[in-house]
């Protein structure tokens, strides 16, 4: 028994320390005075009695009480009740510092009355809050009261007469002298934890899912803090979440109240449980790493830094529905039809112990097999038990649960162990509750309603733990009077007498005799512990069910065949069985297996033998996780120090010396856990022959293990039946019937029960028999340690502390610095070459395992320092010993290894590394690894890796022997290389290898190259190879590359003189003050040199100058000099190319320049020289390249802009890249001109700013001549000349027909506005008479007048837009007739609503004002078009550009296409299987194709606006060199079929490529200063735009495929000079366009493979063409041919699909050539495939099988097509007859091309509209970009208003808005917007463009009432639709002309309907829509609204009906008919019984 309280104490305010009244509190009293011997006084409680502080009230407050808790060193809990109260003080408030207090007025001084805290405290070790309340209370009554009762009486009883017996203990009674009758009923558990009605009240606080939360943080270690206004709820709810725990305990710290001055306890590393009150939880809000509860709120806040795992699935799910069932009981009656009558809640102590219940039996779940995981180590004198986790893991399947994992490394898991471990204790309920939970969760399986019974029960049981009293005892506690704490006059506390109060606890402390209480006490009984279910029992069921006798009879074969030497067999399945070993079953057999083999004395094995037992012990353990939680390595421990092989005489090898490379090896806690298995053995076999006489028999298999042992395999190995009628298997299988075993921990309880009968020398004897067995084991496992860490080569380091799947830190990009490559040993940071001890290393580990095994075990310390002297000694030995087996297996015969293979080389490649021996292993690619894939297993592949002046090659064979005849090469240009990466240790199965080093080189022609280097390639050799990689890959100038490699170079003569920039102190003063003038606006003097303003353009070497623009790192720095206007003089450039007519000529002779007379924009033979009557000129303003580095020095600009304009407007633009013309269109005269974005605004302002008194004298400011330029240009446009007025509207007249799908050529009609006005009204008149047969207006005055009531709000916001943009009345509506439009039945319009219609005059389609309708009537009819930035447009004054307008664009910069650009290598290159992986959701998500999408767009709409429009069109997008390349390049080749040719197209890439300055080295990262910016492939998506056009116009393009791949590998490559620097000026530097033009060579010989060939290339100072090698390549082969090319077809503009859903993921992409490698060099492909010819011949003409494999083989060159395989024919046979071979162009060019016969036939209307549908899909991509460019405000919704789509099964044949596919079918259901009507496929969803039109309203007149005709088109008046059965192409020509609308009307007109049986008749206007199914009706024609429809998929029958009774008396006969439903009935009536048989007519036609 115990004492109730063991101190009572006084704590009051310390007025001494008072500081404004806040203060401290101190002890006052405290009783008894002098410490417990078994509980010192705890000191600081003062803190705890007022947590917040103390400090005075001026109010009186009532008494509290709260229990906080303390924790001492001990860990031991110390309760501290507090009831505190308020006493009455004076105050005599002091005066301000700043006031003399002689000057006060004695009337000023008063005495105010505050009200000081004092705190009476009971300190106890017990948990008895309530009667701590009460005791608290009657001594707080008592002094209130002033009853008579000494207070020293009441405070002694408390502390020496008040006896609490033990849990279990009957109740107490007793009083303590005041009047009062109190008990005491302890728990019947020590263990259970009383929780009252907490935990409850926690879960109404928080709810479910909060406190489900904030437990599991407590129970994984995390950092909780509470915090509320209340303290008891604080330490209520902390209680509650430790009491959840149980059976864990919560071992961290545990403070429920925290004061105010302990706040920094927070900030401690370890977990904790705290609260503190709510008005601190500002000062707690920046703690990172806690989790914040706020109990008064009910929420939870989780710091974003903490991650709390989840409980396990199914146990969690179990759990939740438990909890919710207790929370929420009417959730299981709410759904019932007759719900039963409210039942009363259940208390809250009830459910209480429900929640407390499902925890407890969760618990039982999670740890359900935890006993068969306890390994007992030592019985006597004190039971030591450890945990087996890895191998409870294991057997759960938990091993990557992170919640399972965090739990088990908890203390409170340790503290479990420990206590639970012993086999023979006290048991509790969860005891209990774990035997039998296994047995209840299948009863509930079976009936649910089980579970709840289940915890009621044990909720029960834990209700008698806290109240086993049946009766409970009524209490008399005496209270104050309500409200007596409020008394004025009431005494302070009286102190107390310490001796009376010391005399009373020493009085009954002598009563009350312990002994003979507890004498009624009975102890709880020891008993063994129920094991429950065996963990095998409980594991995963799937193993039970998976097949594995038959890879496990494979594995038994194998292994059979191995030690019968028949080592063939044993190979036949060795790859086999290496697969099933993935099987935990299979490895666990394995072992098994060899254990016989060992036991039959085979330990001894020949070489062959030796080496497939280590590859199958190798591959298990490859498998097998460092955790072991199989427990195959530790039963390979003792196979491995047993099977050797002799090596010769006296030296022996043991296998361990060949498996030591694994992980698992140092893992101490895998020794640990090993070791105390088998001494779990030993001491089971020590005690084992006692019981001997008790073992029960059994029917068990052999080698089956007990049920208690973790390793229990018993059901893992059940498949495997070892009945098998061969010898060796009965001789293995025995008795059927054996004993079954009895467990360790089943001895250990019977020795503990016996333990105190025995006498004290057999006690001892068996302490020392199991400190030796420890002993033994430790002697034993210390050299097992030493034999499996000792390396065979001692002098290499322990490389195994790494995890086998990691990988090196060496993971950046590739670098200039060698020196930054860090290797593998490097981990300490020094140089590899560092010596380790492996020795002393090896003996470290070995002590530290024995001296943590030897404690625990108990062994003495003489024995634990006789180890620590045996160890050293040990190693010594064995690394002695290993030194003869190291020397002795070099001497064994070497492994036959394939041959290294020496690869093809080019002319002029040179090996720089000798082939190093490496295997090559798969990588993310699946092709080519066999699998399911199909085909042979071509990698792995072992082989050598080669490093040349050009490439990186493997060659070598498959490992797989069913493959190895085949050769596999992989190589790519080193200059391709992207990123370079070590991997780590891999094992190869099928060479048993352990690699310990691999690298994995990843190049930017998409290709991968994942390679180990072999045992004998050493450390050195390896780093050799990635410093001379690195340096190749880096050169430091481009003439460093191979494209120069063997060739003369001689230092090219620069252009400009080299010289200082400032030479002089004089020089540089000038140049500084001239700018300073300059940008003040003043004028220099008049020089007679001329100067130049143009913006510095650095020489070579260059820095990487470039705007804000292209990519996501700051290329230019940020630096106002860079923007300045520099003078350059024109005397620094010494050398000038107009000056010399030598340098022109040549120039002149390129193919780009020659492109331009082609084009007709100039004479090249009269470059520089005026010509009034040519519009344009060739201009060598730029000819020194002063004007714009970036330019080429010949540009097209119009003949009236003089050289010295340019020179001053050009600074206006970016990089001073200024407009010029580059195309010009053969019909519309439009032209096509490129240029920089525009400079901000701050640079135009100054510039602007500058204009002084100087342009009076003649000299324009540069933005005046910008603006003349742009006057100029549109004068040169002949679409200009064009007169405006005002009737015109400035509108699209063009653009109007972009809307419209025509047959004939689009022409502009000139009608002018009177005219049309009087079509407008007829058409109008016309087509409503003709279609309703009722009179409507027919004159235009009556137009307004319902426009003006049909327009809405956003009518009258598209009319300001209008006038914002436009300058016009009517939009485009009014500018033509009637024209075919794009809503057809194959294309539904995107911006059309179903509900929204407003009538036109052509019938009764509607023409809605949709937003792009009313946007197009905004934009201009202008003769240039400048396509720029959006941050460039803003400061442009439109009124000084006439004609022209500004259209801001959307393009993906260059830092979005070089991370599209790696997110797409990695889909289409994966360096590792993933299963997870996904490829088309990869691509998806590289946004690549979203990238080409945006391209083609934007170059459609420029061909659009050139040749539909007229108009000419500006590029000016970024700097002018990377966007604007592409854009420019895919318009001409879309507009010009010249650059479909391999001339053109050489001509279109030299002229808006290379001589418009394309950053070909910046971008591809040529030279080392170049890396850092990372690779940019902007040619590469030109050249992916055009393989989308080419594969969707096959018959346009004289190159096929195959060319575009060559120039795509090859302008990365570095082979070719083609592609290096960044503009014509570098190129002219380096001497590359002055050299002479080489004479082409007509021979083909083979030494002239190259293109540029030793021979031919030694006296020049340059490298080859890619240009020369195609053209010699096309002269010799039709390789580069598309013999589908058609030119008389090619005169046509193309117009491509751009949809995501038309584009295609590039083969070039994908495609792989494993036989020759790339397919690009054709040169090394010929020489691969004579070398594979002369090996066959070799080989006496038999041919080796030929296997076709798509990722092996070459397509093109072994499945030629028909072309290639004739012209091959007619060469060997020419060859063969002794011709003259002739050339393949030659014989091409004699077939003659088949005759067409041009037939005219009528064309159909679905014909027209398939032509017409591309074309429309074309200029409606163009339409959207322009208007989004100028859309503004409200207009801008109709891009971002998201639609609303739901699934819809189409009956009848629909087409999906978005990629114009049909959709439609019972079975494919798509999605249709509720809001809008727009459909599509599920799949393009996520794509379509957020346009939903649901929040527009009418358009207004101009569009809804307007018709638009085509120029030689039908009558605008001709009929309505309602003839398109009868007449389709008169139907396709009245098609409506607004884009708005969405209804395909098939028949229309009034009706009357009637509203119901028997009710009136109501005219409607209905129309029948075919597409959608529907018949609608409106009130009116002209209303736009749907007043309802009928689904036509609803409709049963179409009827007429005859003498209706409901009939009006006007009707006719007949014309009234009905349509039924399965809802309900409908009847109409018509005018005349025509038209309603017309109408019963259509319906039925569309309903069948």
């Amino acid at each position: 028994m115990s004492r109730l309280a063991d101190y009572f104490a006084i704590v009051g305010y310390d007025h001494e320390k008072d500081r404004s009244g806040s203060s401290c509190g101190k002890v006052i009293q405290r009783f008894p005075e002098k410490d417990w011997d078994d509980c010192p006084f705890t000191q600081g409680i003062e803190l705890f009695c007022q947590p917040t502080g103390w400090t005075l009230s001026t109010q009186r407050q009532q008494p509290s009480f709260y229990v906080a808790v303390l924790t001492d060193i001990d860990a031991d809990r110390h309760y501290c009740a507090s009831f505190t109260f308020y006493e009455t003080i004076a105050m005599t408030p002091t005066h301000p510092d700043d006031q003399d207090g002689d000057d006060q007025e004695p009337n000023m001084v008063h005495h105010s009355l505050m009200f000081a805290p004092k705190s009476l405290v009971l300190m106890s070790r017990l948990d008895y809050f309530e009667a701590f309340r009460n005791c608290l209370g009657l001594i707080y009554t008592v002094y209130m009261e002033n009853l008579q009762v000494q207070l020293e009486t009441i405070v002694g009883n408390i502390l020496g007469c008040v006896q609490v017996p033990p849990p279990g203990g009957p109740q107490v009674r007793f009083s303590i002298g005041a009047g009062d009758r109190q008990a005491l009923q302890p728990p019947l558990s020590s263990t259970l934890p009383v929780t009252k009605s907490n935990v409850a009240l926690v879960f109404d606080q928080l709810g479910i899912n909060n406190a489900m939360t904030v437990f599991t943080a407590a129970l994984t270690d995390h950092k909780i803090l509470f915090h509320s206004f209340s303290y008891s709820r604080l330490t209520a709810t902390a209680h509650a979440f430790v009491s959840l725990m149980y059976p864990l305990r919560y071992s961290y710290v545990y403070i429920p109240i925290l004061p105010v001055s302990l706040l920094e306890v927070l900030n401690t590393p370890t977990p904790f449980i705290a609260g503190v009150h709510s008005s601190l939880r500002n000062d707690v809000v920046d703690l990172l790493d806690v989790i914040i509860v706020d109990l008064d709120g009910g929420s939870v806040r989780i710091p974003e830094c903490v991650n709390i795992p989840s409980i396990p699935d199914p146990i969690m799910n179990r759990t939740m529905r438990a909890l919710t069932m207790i929370q929420n009981t009417e959730l299981l009656s709410a759904d019932y039809a007759f719900p039963p009558s409210p039942r009363k809640p259940s208390p809250a102590s009830q459910r209480d112990k429900e929640i407390r219940a499902v925890f407890i039996r969760m618990f039982a779940d999670i740890f359900t097999g935890y006993r068969s995981c306890l390994t007992i180590i030592r019985i006597h004198p004190e039971p030591f038990i450890t945990f087996h986790k890895a191998s409870f893991l294991g057997q759960r399947g938990m091993v990557d649960d992170d919640f399972i994992l965090r739990v088990l490394d908890g203390m409170g898991f340790g503290a479990f162990v420990a206590e639970r471990g012993p086999p023979y204790r006290v048991c509790d309920i969860f005891d209990e509750v774990y035997a039998t939970m296994q047995d209840h969760l299948r009863e509930e399986r079976i009936n649910p309603d089980k579970m709840m019974e289940h915890v009621k029960d044990l909720a029960h049981q834990l209700h008698l733990n806290e109240n086993p009293n049946p009766q409970p005892y009524v209490q008399k506690v005496p209270k104050p009077t309500e409200g007596a704490y409020a008394r004025i006059h009431q005494p302070p506390f009286q102190t107390l007498n310490a001796n009376t109060v010391q005399d009373i606890i020493d009085e009954g402390l002598a009563k009350h005799s312990i002994k003979s209480k507890l004498a009624n006490v009975r102890p709880h009984q020891c008993r063994i512990v129920p094991m429950g279910m065996p963990i095998t029992a409980v594991a995963d069921k799937q193993r039970m069910v998976e097949n594995n006798a038959r890879r496990l009879e494979v594995l038994r074969n194998c292994v059979n065949f191995i030690f019968e030497n028949k080592i063939s067999d044993a190979r036949i399945i060795f790859p086999a069985v290496l697969r099933a070993l993935k099987s935990r079953v299979a490895r666990l057999a394995l072992t098994q297996e060899l254990h016989y083999h060992v036991q039959s004395n085979r330990a001894m094995l020949e070489n062959q033998q030796f080496d497939l037992v280590v590859k199958l012990l190798n591959c298990a353990l490859q498998n097998d996780t460092n955790l072991d939680e199989s427990g195959v390595a530790a039963a390979m421990v003792p196979l491995v120090t047993a099977f050797c092989r002799k090596l010769c005489t006296g030296v022996l090898q043991f296998a361990y010396t060949c498996v030591q490379d694994h992980a698992v090896w140092a893992n101490l806690q895998f020794w640990e856990q090993a070791f105390y298995q088998d001494v779990q053995k030993q001491i089971r076999q020590l005690y084992l022959p006692q019981y001997e006489e008790h073992l029960v028999v059994n029917v068990s298999r052999e080698g089956s293990r007990s049920p208690s042992t973790p390793r229990e395999s018993g059901d893992s190995l059940s498949s495997w039946s070892r009945s098998s009628s061969t010898t060796s298997d009965s001789r293995r299988s025995g008795a059927t019937y054996k004993t079954r075993e009895i467990g360790a921990l089943e001895i250990a309880a019977e020795q503990l029960r016996i333990y105190t009968t025995l006498n004290k020398m057999t006690q001892q004897e068996l302490i020392n028999n199991e400190e030796s067995t420890v002993y033994s084991q430790a002697i034993h496992y210390a050299n097992r340690m030493v034999f499996l860490r000792v390396p065979l080569d001692v002098s290499r380091s322990l490389k195994n502390t790494q995890g086998l799947d990691g990988e090196s830190n060496s993971n950046s990009n590739i670098t200039a610095s060698i020196a930054e490559s860090d290797s593998f040993d490097a981990e300490s940071g020094f140089d590899e070459t560092e010596t380790v001890d492996v020795g002393s290393t090896v003996v470290r580990f070995v002590t530290r395992f024995v001296d943590k095994v030897c404690a625990e075990g108990g062994v003495t310390q003489e024995h634990i320092k006789s180890l620590h002297q045996m160890i050293p000694g040990v190693v010594a030995m064995h690394i002695e010993t290993l030194e003869n087996v190291h020397k002795e297996s070099k001497r064994l015969p070497p492994i036959q290894k394939p041959k290294i293979l020496t690869p093809s080389l080019l002319p002029g490649e040179e090996v720089v590394m000798e082939g190093l021996r490496v295997y090559l292993l798969p990588d993310g690619r699946e092709e080519g690894l066999g699998a399911y894939m199909g085909g042979p297993t071509l990698l792995p592949a072992e082989g050598a890796v080669f490093l040349t002046t050009y490439r990186i090659i493997f060659k070598g064979t498959p490992c797989d022997p069913l493959s190895c005849e085949q050769i596999v090469i992989r190589s790519f240009p080193v200059a391709t290389l992207t990123k370079e990466k070590k991997i780590s240790v891999q094992y190869l199965p099928h060479l048993d290898q352990w690699l310990q080093e691999g690298l994995q080189l990843r190049s930017n022609v998409f290709q991968l190259l994942k390679i180990a280097f072999d045992e004998e390639v050493g450390s050195d050799n390896v780093e050799t190879f990635r410093k001379l990689v690195i340096k190749i890959r880096n050169p430091p100038s481009v003439f460093n590359t191979f494209a120069f490699t063997g060739h003369m170079i001689q230092q090219a003569t620069p252009l400009r003189k080299q010289k200082e920039k400032n030479a002089s102190l004089r020089q540089f003063a000038k140049r500084t003050l001239l700018k300073t003038a300059r940008k003040a606006g003043l004028k220099s003097k008049q020089s007679n040199r001329k100067t130049k303003y143009v913006l510095p353009t650095p020489p070579l070497p260059r820095r990487n100058i470039s705007p804000r623009s292209s990519d996501s790192e700051s290329e230019r720095p940020n630096s106002e000099a860079f923007d300045d206007l520099s003078i350059i003089d024109e005397g620094e450039f010494v050398t000038s190319l107009s000056s010399d007519p030598k340098n022109l000529e040549r120039l002149v002779e390129k193919t780009g320049y020659q492109d331009y007379q082609r084009l007709g924009l100039g004479n090249l033979s009269t470059i520089g020289q005026k010509s009034r009557s040519e519009p344009f000129r060739i201009s060598v303003v730029n000819a020194n390249y002063s004007v714009c580095r970036s330019y080429p020095a010949l540009l097209v600009v119009p003949q009236v802009v003089a050289d010295e304009s340019i020179r001053k407007f050009a600074r206006c633009h970016r990089q001073s890249r200024f407009p010029v013309i580059t195309w010009r269109h053969p019909r519309t005269k439009a032209l096509l001109l490129r240029a920089s974005g525009l400079h901000s605004r701050g640079l135009m302002g100054m510039l602007r700013h500058n204009q002084t008194s100087g342009t009076s004298s003649g000299e324009t400011s540069s933005s005046l001549e910008q603006e003349k330029y742009f006057s100029a240009l549109v004068a040169a446009t002949p679409s200009s000349n064009r007169s405006y007025h005002s009737s015109y509207s400035d509108s699209l007249t063009s653009l109007d027909s972009l809307m419209m799908v025509g047959t004939d050529t689009l022409t502009i009609p000139e009608t002018p506005d009177p005219l049309r006005r009087g079509i407008f009204s007829k058409g109008s008149t016309a087509n409503r008479s003709s279609t309703s047969g009722k009179p409507k207006p027919t004159s235009a005055q009556d137009q307004p007048l319902m426009r003006g009531v049909r327009r809405g709000s956003f009518a009258q916001t598209m009319n300001r837009l209008r006038a914002s943009i436009g300058k016009g009345g009517i939009g485009f509506g009014s500018s033509s007739t009637s024209l075919n439009r794009i809503g057809s039945l194959r294309e539904k319009s995107r911006f059309s609503s179903p509900d929204t219609r407003s009538r036109a005059q052509n019938g009764s389609l509607d023409h809605r004002g949709d937003l792009i309708n009313s946007s197009v009537q905004g934009l201009h009819r202008v003769s240039l078009y400048v396509l720029g930035e959006k941050t460039q447009m803003k400061g442009i004054k439109m009124e000084s550009f006439q004609k022209c307008d500004f259209i801001p664009l959307d393009f993906f910069e260059v830092r979005h296409v070089k991370a599209s650009f790696k997110k797409l290598m990695r889909a289409c290159v994966p360096s590792s299987l993933s299963p997870e992986a996904n490829f088309y959701k990869a691509v998806e998500e590289s946004e690549w194709l979203l990238q080409i999408q945006n391209v083609m767009q934007l170059a459609g709409a420029t061909v659009d606006l050139l040749d539909v429009q007229g108009s000419s069109v500006m590029i000016c997008l970024e700097d002018g060199w990377d966007v604007t390349s592409q854009v420019v390049a895919v318009a001409e080749i879309l507009l010009d079929p010249h650059y479909r040719t391999i001339e053109g197209f050489k001509a279109l890439v030299e002229k808006e490529w290379l001589s418009f300055g394309h950053r070909f080295t910046h971008r591809s990262n040529q030279t080392a200063a170049n890396q850092a910016s990372g690779f940019a492939p902007v040619f590469l998506q030109f050249l992916d735009v055009v393989h989308q056009i080419h594969r969707q116009f096959p018959l346009s393009f004289e190159f096929n495929q195959h060319f575009l791949k060559v120039v795509a590998y090859h302008y990365v490559s570095n082979r070719f000079r083609t592609f290096m620097l960044d503009n014509e000026f570098e190129r002219v530097e380096a001497g590359w366009l002055h050299e002479d033009k080489r004479p082409s060579k007509v021979d083909d010989g083979e030494e002239d493979l190259g293109g540029f060939s030793p021979k031919h290339t030694a006296n020049t100072s340059v490298g080859g063409s890619i240009w020369d090698y195609i053209e010699k390549q096309h002269r010799r082969s039709a390789i580069f041919y598309n013999f589908m090319y058609s030119p008389e077809d090619g005169d046509t503009v193309l117009r491509p699909y751009s949809n995501i859903s038309n584009l295609r993921i590039w083969d070039y992409y994908l495609a792989e050539d494993l036989a020759h490698g790339p397919t690009f060099d054709m040169e090394v492909v010929t020489k691969e495939i004579r070398q594979n010819e002369d090996q066959e011949a070799e080989a006496m003409g038999i041919s080796r099988r030929k296997i076709l494999n798509a990722c092996y083989d070459s397509i093109m060159l072994q499945e030629p097509n028909y072309f290639h395989g004739q012209f091959q024919e007619i060469h060997r046979l020419e060859t063969d007859l002794g011709h003259l071979p002739q050339k393949w162009k030659v014989q091409w060019d004699k077939l003659e091309s088949p005759h067409r016969d041009h037939v005219q036939r009528q064309v159909s209307f679905n014909t027209q509209m398939v032509r017409s549908h591309g074309r429309s899909i074309h200029k409606r991509s163009t339409l959207e970009i322009l208007v989004r460019g100028k859309m503004l405000g409200e207009a801008a919704r109709m891009f971002t208003q998201p639609h609303h789509f739901e699934k819809t099964t189409f009956t009848t044949p629909m087409y999906c808005d978005y990629c114009t596919h049909v959709l439609w079918g019972l079975s494919k259901t798509g999605m249709r917007c509720v809001d809008c009507g727009y459909n599509c496929h599920d799949k393009c969803q996520p794509s379509v463009p957020k346009n939903c039109t649901k929040l527009k309203t009418m358009s207004d007149a101009s569009a809804s009432s307007s018709s638009i005709s085509r120029t030689g088109g039908s009558d605008a008046s001709s009929s309505s639709v309602v003839a398109l059965s009868t007449a389709t192409t008169q139907a396709f020509e009245n098609f409506p002309s607004s884009l708005g609308d969405c209804s395909h009307s098939t028949h229309e007109g009034f009706l009357y309907k009637q509203g119901a049986l028997l009710k009136g008749w109501k005219q409607r206007w209905f129309v029948l829509d075919s597409m959608k199914h529907q018949l609608r009706y409106y009130d009116a024609i002209q209303d736009g609204n749907c007043k309802g429809f009928i689904d036509l998929a609803e409709v049963e029958s179409v009827q007429p009906v005859k003498n209706h009774p409901g009939a009006s008396k006007k009707s006719e006969e007949n014309s009234i008919f009905e349509i039924r439903t399965v809802r309900r009935q409908y009847n109409f009536m018509a005018a005349n019984p025509v038209m309603a048989q017309e109408w019963i007519d259509k319906l039925q036609s569309c309903i069948q």
